[in-house]
C-alpha cells in the first residue's frame, strides 16, 4: 500500500471516529437532558447527604453507656437527625398554626370592614368610581375561566410534584447516608492506588464545605427571622412573631422565599393602614437588599470560605440557569468547584501549596 493510500485510509478512519464520537456525545447529552429532573434530585440528595455526614459521624462515635459500650448505630444516628428536624418543624408548626388560625378567623370577621375602607380609599384616590363596589369590579373583570382552571390545575400538580420531590429527597438522603462509607470507598477505588489518599482527602474537604453551607443557611434564617421580628414589632405590625417565623423560613428558599414571606406581612399591615403597609413593604425591601448584598456574601463567605464576589456570581448564574433551585445549589456547587480547583489545578502548579 502506497503512502498516499495509507494516509487516505487513516484520514477516513479519523473522520469516522470523529463522527461516531460526535454522535455518541450528542446521544449522551440528549439522554442527560431527558433525565435532568431525576439527576437534579439525586444531586440535591447527595449534597444533603454529604453535608450531614460529619454530623452523623459525630453522633455515631457516641457510646450508649446506659445500655452497653457499643457505639450508636449509623441508622439510629440518621434517624435521630431526622427526628430532631421533624420535631423542630412540628414544634414550629405548633407555635405558629394556632395563633395564625386565630388571627385568620379574626381577619375574616373584619374583612367586610377592611373592604369598605379599601373601597373608600381607592375612590378617594380616583382609581374607582365612588358608587362602585368590589362585586361590580369582579363582574366586570374578564372571565377567563378556562385559564383560571388551567392555572389551578398547574398549581396543584406543581404542589403534588413538590411533595413527592421532598419525600424522594428525604428517602434518597437517608439511604445515601446509610451506605455513604461503602459508596465513597467504591468511588475512591475507581482511581489509581497512588491517588486514593488524595481523593479521600478532597472528599473530606468537600463534605466540610457542604456541611458549612447547611449551617450557613440555618444561620441566615435565624438572622432574618430575628431582624424581621424586631422590625415588625417597632413598626407596630400585628402578629409580628408569626410573620417573623414565616420570614425566617422563607429565607431558606432562595429568590422566591423572601418575596413570599413579605406578602403576608404587607397584607397584615395594610389591614391597619395604607401607610403602615407601605412602611412594611419598604422595610421588607430594605431587609432584602441587606440580605442579598451583605448577609449572604458575608455569612456564606465566613462559613463556606467563598469570597463575596464568588457567592454573588454563583447565585446570579445559578438563578439564571435553574431559577430558585439553581440559586439554592449555587453556593455548594461553587464550593465544590473551588475545592477541586485548589486541590487539582493550583496544587499541581505550586507543589508547595499541597
Amino acid at each position: 500500500m502506497s503512502q498516499t493510500s495509507r494516509q487516505s485510509s487513516e484520514l477516513r478512519s479519523l473522520i469516522l471516529y470523529a463522527c461516531v464520537a460526535l454522535a455518541a456525545t450528542a446521544i449522551l447529552l440528549w439522554t442527560l437532558y431527558l433525565i435532568r429532573a431525576p439527576l437534579l434530585l439525586i444531586y440535591v440528595s447527595a449534597l444533603f447527604a454529604t453535608g450531614l455526614a460529619p454530623l452523623v459521624r459525630i453522633i455515631e462515635r457516641q457510646r450508649i453507656k446506659a445500655i452497653s459500650r457499643r457505639r450508636v448505630p449509623r441508622t439510629a444516628a440518621i434517624l435521630a437527625i431526622y427526628a430532631t428536624v421533624l420535631g423542630a418543624i412540628g414544634g414550629l408548626a405548633a407555635a405558629v398554626i394556632p395563633p395564625l388560625a386565630q388571627q385568620s378567623r379574626q381577619f375574616w370577621k373584619e374583612l367586610p370592614r377592611y373592604m369598605d375602607e379599601a373601597q373608600a380609599t381607592l375612590a378617594s384616590w380616583g382609581l374607582i368610581a365612588p358608587d362602585a363596589s368590589f362585586k361590580d369590579l369582579l363582574q366586570q373583570a374578564p372571565a377567563g375561566s378556562g385559564d383560571a382552571v388551567n392555572v389551578v390545575l398547574a398549581t396543584l400538580w406543581g404542589f403534588v410534584g413538590g411533595v413527592f420531590g421532598v419525600i424522594s429527597i428525604l428517602l434518597l438522603t437517608f439511604y445515601m447516608l446509610v451506605d455513604s462509607d461503602r459508596v465513597f470507598a467504591l468511588f475512591v477505588r475507581l482511581f489509581p492506588r497512588g491517588d486514593r489518599n488524595r481523593v479521600s482527602e478532597i472528599g473530606q474537604l468537600v463534605a466540610v464545605k457542604i456541611s458549612a453551607w447547611l449551617g450557613g443557611q440555618m444561620l441566615l434564617g435565624l438572622i432574618i427571622g430575628t431582624l424581621s421580628a424586631i422590625g415588625f414589632f417597632v413598626l407596630g405590625v400585628p402578629y409580628f412573631f408569626v410573620l417573623a417565623v414565616i420570614a425566617g423560613i422563607g429565607e431558606m428558599i432562595p429568590m422566591v422565599g423572601p418575596l413570599l414571606a413579605a406578602i403576608p406581612a404587607v397584607l397584615v399591615a395594610l389591614t391597619v393602614s395604607p401607610s403602615l403597609g407601605l412602611m412594611t413593604a419598604g422595610f421588607c425591601w430594605g431587609l432584602q437588599l441587606i440580605e442579598n448584598n451583605v448577609l449572604v456574601p458575608k455569612v456564606m463567605g465566613n462559613t463556606v470560605g467563598l469570597s463575596a464576589v464568588t457567592v454573588i456570581i454563583s447565585l446570579a448564574i445559578g438563578s439564571e440557569l435553574l431559577g430558585f433551585v439553581g440559586a439554592l445549589l449555587a453556593v455548594p456547587t461553587a464550593a465544590i468547584i473551588q475545592v477541586l480547583i485548589e486541590e487539582l489545578v493550583l496544587a499541581e502548579k505550586d507543589p508547595a501549596c499541597g
